[in-house]
């Protein structure tokens, strides 16, 4: 669910993804700028379709590795996202390699999988195989300038 979201942000706000990987309590994107809005805007939107969709479900019921943090005193909503984002600048391919690398070496390190391969919410077969797996992914060398 979170996938297919991300791809219809995508989509409308022209953006795009070159890696992502889901985890358990947070997400790895690394996506290029978007065509017609800022990145904090495109992710607010992302947040919000996410969290409408997942609020409606019991926990761990979307066939995605998602939990819900506990709310606050006094709220009875629960919330997906953290307040905030942690946003890092990618300016070359090397770096972008590197970032991917980490992203995709999360749930192996988290021990989730033994190898990256074996977690299916990630881009990580289609940087091994060309396999697109959930969603297309926009290979590095394709980055368009802006």
């Amino acid at each position: 669910m979170f996938v297919k979201i991300l791809g219809e942000v995508r989509e409308r706000y022209e953006f795009q993804v070159f890696g992502y990987v889901v985890m358990p309590e947070h997400v790895h994107l690394l996506i290029s700028e978007p065509g017609c809005l800022t990145p904090s805007r495109v992710l607010q939107i992302l947040k919000q379709r996410v969290s409408r969709e997942l609020r409606g479900k019991p926990r761990c019921t979307s066939g995605e590795p998602f939990r819900f943090e506990d709310s606050d005193e006094g709220s009875e909503l629960r919330r997906f996202w953290q307040r905030r984002f942690y946003d890092f600048n990618v300016y070359s391919q090397e770096k972008a390699k590197e970032k991917l690398n980490y992203m995709h070496a999360n749930p192996v390190e988290r021990k989730l999988v033994e190898h990256p391969k074996d977690w299916p919410w990630s881009s990580f077969l289609f940087y091994a195989t060309g396999d697109p797996g959930l969603m297309a992914i926009d290979a590095l060398n394709s980055r368009r300038e802006g």
